[in-house]
């Protein structure tokens, strides 16, 4: 029993690091594979673009945190039991102002967390409120996705919303990447629905079912965006870096 518990434990962590990082084997543990190392080569592109006095909004667990080589890594999240359980970010808040002076940070990073505010204009306001002139943000962003972390998710954007969202409050949008515009889109979102219908099942039997089912989804949507045509209108993710007005 004691090796089975031990065997469990391990398999447990190496399915967590799988989530955020994953490596080949997550072909086979990772049901969401094609969104999270989509992302992640993206998070990994974009964080030579940060430097200086980083803000991290909605942190999180801060999970690309060892991407980013700056002076200082500051995570906020919003005030809530599981934010303080967790332990991870550095300042709370109530969810409105941010508390810190204008012009506090010459990079922020809000990743993910956008679809989840009500109010985005406000929001995008205190980001370019606390940023530098002429300071970066790395926005990520759903687009084609299922609704998670309910009831607090609000939105889905077009690019063409993001764009006008961000001009609005005085940010040049200096590249956009659009994360999977290919037919590895459909085998992700088709594995979303299957780890909805699985979620209840034991550990062990989901971590079966992965690595079969959900690995073969996985893989043909590997080899089907080597040789089928890409669709920019039909995607996973944004990936953004904007620039503050000088």
């Amino acid at each position: 029993m004691l090796i089975l518990s031990r065997l469990r434990a391990y398999l447990r962590a190496v399915y967590c690091r799988q989530s955020f990082f994953p490596g080949p084997l997550g072909v086979f543990v990772n049901p969401f594979y094609l969104a999270r190392s989509a992302l992640q080569e993206a998070m990994r592109d974009s964080a030579e673009t940060l430097n200086g006095r980083l803000l991290d909004v909605g942190c999180g667990t801060k999970p690309y945190r060892n991407l980013f080589h700056v002076s200082e890594y500051v995570g906020l999240d919003i005030d809530s039991p599981p934010a303080r359980a967790r332990g991870v970010a550095d300042v709370f808040y109530a969810g409105k102002a941010f508390p810190f002076d204008p012009a506090s940070f010459d990079a922020v990073l809000c990743n993910q967390v956008l679809e989840h505010v009500f109010n985005p204009d406000e929001f995008l306001a205190e980001i370019e409120r606390v940023l530098k002139p002429g300071g970066k943000l790395l926005l990520t962003v759903p687009f084609a996705w299922d609704e998670h972390e309910q009831p607090w998710d609000y939105a889905r954007y077009s690019s063409f919303g993001l764009k006008a969202l961000l001009e609005k409050q005085g940010f040049r949008i200096l590249n956009h990447r659009k994360l999977r515009a290919d037919v590895s889109v459909l085998f992700q979102l088709a594995n979303a629905y299957l780890y909805k219908l699985t979620e209840r099942w034991p550990f062990s039997a989901r971590l079966l079912f992965n690595a079969t089912v959900m690995a073969l989804f996985t893989l043909m949507g590997l080899l089907g965006a080597r040789f089928l045509p890409d669709n920019p209108d039909l995607y996973l993710d944004h990936v953004l870096l904007a620039e503050k007005s000088a």
